[in-house]
């Protein structure tokens, strides 16, 4: 007699989730052992949209719960009143979820509603600073809790949880974002920038929007990067723009009439990695580009004061500079003047992983249900 297939559920609501889980959709579809369902809860609507286009994917339901200025709480309660009917729908045996996201944490907790076992991709991250990054780290944290497999990208995060005695097993299994990374740059792809020569400019690659951040600190960025523009008259700054009038209202306010300053609205995927394989160097608060810059040889500077991915800064691949602007001149110079700073960084070997990460995961799903 044919086994039945097991019925997985894979959950995406922002853009870094679906960068991160394309990787995984792409394997587990690919698996004749499965019925894969991909479930877009519309956290960012655009964003994923591109993403999942680039991947050649699409989604087999959408929550479509994305409004105007809307609030974690709105994201979490609509999460979760349109995932309970789909996973009682489709009776799913398992829902994979990936990062740290509300909607992440919505799924996770709509899983465990209806007893559905939680595999839970980027486990193990930690800040130790229940607001930084807020709402991150409480959400992975209460992730860790109601999951039944954890895929952890590193050696420290496998630590991580152990010492926190979480539920279920833990697999070093390395990052997916390096495996969907790996698959664009192969494509060399183009970056156009209008009034922006990538041949007469040292670019420096900018994205900025965490929480923490807004208000003052934003501002704080805004003075560094002017200062390093002027120091250095023989660079540019790109900055793609977060779609929240919080953060690009300030930004354009500083930065939007220097001359070196391009200010965008957000790169596609394709145009990031684009932008990260032209770029000089990243100056960010974004935690996906702490794993993906180091894989195409281009030191991070992360403008916050923790960080989740102490690896990066361990490996010598990152540098936390936080948003004082006289650190953030100093630490910029430093690569920007000192060719031996700058390949000290530029060469040392990322640890988040070598492009197979999505393949271990499905293989251990595979042991899990012993197929």
């Amino acid at each position: 007699m044919t086994q039945s297939r097991i019925s997985v559920g894979i959950i995406v609501g922002t853009r870094p989730e679906a960068i991160k889980m394309a990787p995984v959709i792409q394997q587990f579809r690919a698996a004749p052992e499965f019925d894969t369902q991909v479930i877009l809860t519309g956290q960012h609507r655009e964003m994923v949209d591109q993403v999942m286009s680039l991947f050649e994917l699409t989604a087999d339901r959408d929550l479509a719960i994305m409004q105007p200025k809307q609030t974690l709480t709105d994201i979490t309660s609509r999460s979760l009143q349109g995932l309970e009917v789909l996973f009682k729908e489709l009776q799913l045996q398992l829902v994979l979820v990936q990062g740290d996201t509300t909607t992440a944490f919505a799924a996770a907790l709509a899983a465990f509603y209806q007893q559905i076992p939680v595999g839970h991709v980027e486990a193990g991250l930690r800040t130790d600073n229940l607001y930084n990054p807020y709402p991150e780290e409480a959400n992975r944290r209460l992730i860790s809790q109601l999951t039944l497999l954890h895929f952890a990208p590193t050696s420290l995060s496998v630590e991580h949880l152990q010492q926190s005695r979480v539920p279920g097993t833990i697999h070093q299994t390395g990052n997916t974002v390096i495996d969907a990374l790996l698959s664009v740059a192969d494509r060399h792809p183009a970056c156009n920038v209008p009034g922006l020569d990538w041949n007469q400019y040292r670019v420096i690659l900018s994205t900025v929007h965490r929480r923490e951040n807004w208000g003052e600190p934003l501002l704080d960025i805004a003075e560094g990067f002017l200062r390093v523009l002027d120091k250095f008259p023989d660079t540019a700054l790109l900055l793609p723009l977060h779609r929240n009038p919080t953060v690009r209202e300030p930004l354009k306010a500083k930065l939007g009439n220097h001359p070196r300053a391009f200010l965008t609205e957000p790169l596609d995927y394709a145009e990031l990695v684009g932008a990260i394989q032209r770029s000089e160097l990243l100056l960010t608060d974004s935690g996906g580009l702490q794993e993906e810059a180091p894989s195409l040889g281009k030191p991070v500077l992360v403008l916050r004061e923790t960080t989740e991915r102490p690896e990066a800064v361990m490996a010598g691949t990152a540098k936390l500079v936080g948003t004082n602007p006289d650190r953030i001149l100093a630490t910029a110079a430093e690569l920007l003047g000192d060719r031996r700073a700058y390949d000290a960084m530029a060469k040392a070997v990322n640890p988040f992983g070598d492009g197979k990460a999505s393949d271990r995961i499905l293989q251990i799903v595979k042991q899990h249900f012993s197929l």
